[in-house]
């Protein structure tokens, strides 16, 4: 507390864009992952990116180094819309005392979450489609072969108007909320459990630190198959009234992925999920609160 939601909102997008900058080229093998074998049965399927290293060496070598950093244009606007807006959500419900309720920390997490993921979700749904492109050897999930993060905007916006640019968002708003609730949850509880067995000095950047890492392996827990179904939903191929060709919604995501993948389906990619959210939760809510004390 004791900062204003406006100056939350800047810290906030500057956070999450200095952590994604320095976290995208996990989001990239993360995403090529979570597509690999999409409905497809387990052993069924090729597999050119096996593990978390040994998919990064696959992306460089279809790509180029430049291949781990795809998407990030898009990535740091989606970061920026969304962690500003989820963090000045989540400062408004400290100023009016709602965090001090029994499960106000969790709440107040959840709801910023879900509107900073209707705002960011534009950003994120280009974002997936320019980390999905590689060549065609390597190639997994559908290719919507954008150029640029322009022209993916343009050629959304043309074919499906305004609505499309939101397509996907069904799955991005539980994903967040439930990250987002979690994140910010453990953080805080983590941060001052350190604090309070004084392991740690209050304020310290080891006691920030902590309280990120144990936040980041409970995020990728529970976040992991709301990660998969909404990189699904925001990749999929469209008909001409922009209505998904492979998944009808949320729920038929669900049950798709569990019927013809297996439960274990929706945990694909979670070594590259944690290894990503684990870093990103931390040096997010590091530089957050290390700019808020500024």
């Amino acid at each position: 507390g004791g900062v204003p939601p406006a100056i939350d909102l800047v810290l906030g997008a500057t956070a999450g864009c200095l952590a994604c900058f320095l976290t995208n080229p996990l989001e990239v093998v993360k995403t090529r992952l979570q597509l690999q074998g999409e409905l497809q049965p387990p052993g069924t399927y090729p597999r050119p990116y096996r593990g978390v290293l040994r998919a990064a060496v696959a992306v460089c070598r279809a790509d180029g180094l430049r291949g781990l950093q795809k998407g990030l244009a898009a990535g740091l606007l989606y970061q920026g819309l969304m962690n500003g807006v989820r963090f000045y959500c989540y400062s408004h419900a400290e100023d009016a005392g709602w965090t001090g309720y029994p499960g106000g920390t969790v709440a107040a997490g959840a709801v910023a979450g879900a509107v900073g993921a209707v705002v960011g979700s534009p950003a994120y749904l280009v974002k997936t489609h320019l980390q999905a492109q590689t060549v065609s050897a390597m190639a997994v999930g559908h290719q919507h072969n954008h150029e640029s993060i322009s022209s993916a905007f343009r050629s959304i916006y043309q074919q499906h108007g305004v609505a499309g640019l939101w397509r996907g968002v069904t799955g991005a708003v539980p994903r967040v909320a439930v990250g987002s609730a979690v994140q910010l949850a453990t953080f805080a509880s983590a941060k001052d459990w350190v604090c309070e067995r004084q392991w740690f000095r209050k304020g310290s950047w080891a006691a920030v630190l902590a309280g990120g890492m144990v936040s980041g392996v409970a995020v990728a827990v529970t976040m992991t198959p709301f990660d998969v179904i909404s990189t699904r939903l925001y990749n999929q191929p469209v008909d001409a009234d922009g209505a998904g060709k492979l998944y009808r919604g949320f729920l038929d995501c669900i049950l798709q992925i569990s019927s013809k993948e297996g439960l274990l389906g929706l945990y694909k990619g979670i070594g590259a999920v944690y290894l990503r959210l684990g870093p990103h939760t931390v040096l997010s809510l590091f530089f957050w609160d290390k700019l808020r004390n500024m």
